[in-house]
């Protein structure tokens, strides 16, 4: 280019033709996959269908094994193991169309995973929409099967239906834990909450992971001057795709109905003071060393503010400890979304 100048536009033709490429390169990739899922799947079901009608045995699969990779021996994917999980996903999902509409939509390490660690269809199907909707790598996947995100979603105990209109209140709901864990704090069980508090904001990077996706730190301690008197926030925050204010209250102790009536009061106070004509409702989430569920129900039943109450853990099941990615790992691999 003569004198080194850009024609007019330029860089926004060059940003434009990037984000095409990036687009044909993703949908190359998920139409790849979906013909190889929707291949393994077709072998695993006629291997079924043999077995079942003319009486094959199992070693019809080390025999088949062995002929696929003689005929096609630039071709991975042909061995012993993975003709099994073939097997397997075909009784997992004997319907062609669940597969071609949901399963194919992750990769095939993904699925494989699925199959070793989720036995409840119902449940291996959320995971599955789960990792296609947001683009989970196979560690991220499996890092939230470990912590049963599945059933701290499906267990999460707010008032959204009711407070909040559809379908900002189904979102709402999805984005909340029935219990969060900060095993990343290395702290002991007894702490004050400002001890806890100030603990969380150090390691906010981590903190941001559990919430979920979507979520900005706002502050802490956010000053309120209602009526004259100071009143003080633990934590604020903002969800982009909600486009509202969450307001987090901790409390080291037992959930008390009353922390509903003051989650109720700055919620409020938010919605006033802070929100523009853009956003939408603040909602409230009150987060206890423990709770009596019965009790959280009927706090919530009766307010008008959307809130949700859960419990936290500051220490992973013995069980887990040693078997989840580490926080770097599960970050840097959320970033590539």
């Amino acid at each position: 280019m003569e004198n080194n100048v850009l024609p007019k536009d330029y860089i926004h033709f060059l940003k434009d033709m990037k984000e095409r490429i990036r687009q044909a390169r993703a949908k190359a990739i998920m139409s790849v996959n979906y013909e190889l899922i929707m291949l393994y799947w077709h072998i695993g079901k006629s291997i079924i269908e043999r077995q079942k009608n003319d009486g094959w045995g199992t070693k019809v699969i080390e025999l088949l094994s062995g002929d696929l990779q003689k005929t096609f021996p630039e071709t991975k994917g042909f061995s012993i193991r993975n003709l099994k999980y073939m097997r397997a996903l075909a009784l997992a999902y004997p319907e062609k169309d669940i597969v071609q509409q949901l399963v194919a939509q992750i990769s095939w390490s993904h699925n494989i995973r699925l199959l070793d660690t989720v036995k409840d269809k119902d449940e291996r199907e959320w995971y599955i929409k789960q990792t296609a909707l947001y683009g989970w790598s196979r560690n991220v996947m499996l890092h939230q099967i470990e912590t049963d995100l599945y059933r701290q979603k499906t267990n999460a105990l707010s008032n959204f239906k009711k407070t909040l209109p559809q379908p900002q209140s189904d979102l709402a709901h999805e984005l909340m834990k029935d219990t969060y864990t900060f095993d990343f704090l290395g702290m002991k069980e007894n702490i004050s909450e400002r001890e806890l508090e100030m603990t969380l904001i150090e390691n906010i990077r981590a903190f941001l992971l559990e919430l979920g996706m979507g979520f900005s730190f706002v502050g802490s301690q956010y000053n309120l001057k209602i009526g004259g008197q100071d009143y003080y926030i633990d934590l604020l925050f903002y969800h982009i795709s909600l486009r509202c204010y969450l307001v987090l209250e901790i409390k080291t102790g037992q959930f008390k109905p009353e922390y509903a009536g003051k989650m109720n009061f700055y919620l409020s106070a938010i919605d006033e003071s802070l929100c523009n004509k853009d956003d939408n409702p603040s909602i409230g989430l009150i987060l206890c060393k423990t709770k009596n569920r019965v009790i959280a129900e009927y706090a919530l039943r009766d307010t008008n503010k959307p809130m949700s109450i859960a419990s936290y853990r500051t220490v992973l099941p013995t069980n887990l400890k040693n078997r989840l990615p580490e926080i770097d790992v599960l970050e840097n691999e959320l970033n590539k979304i």
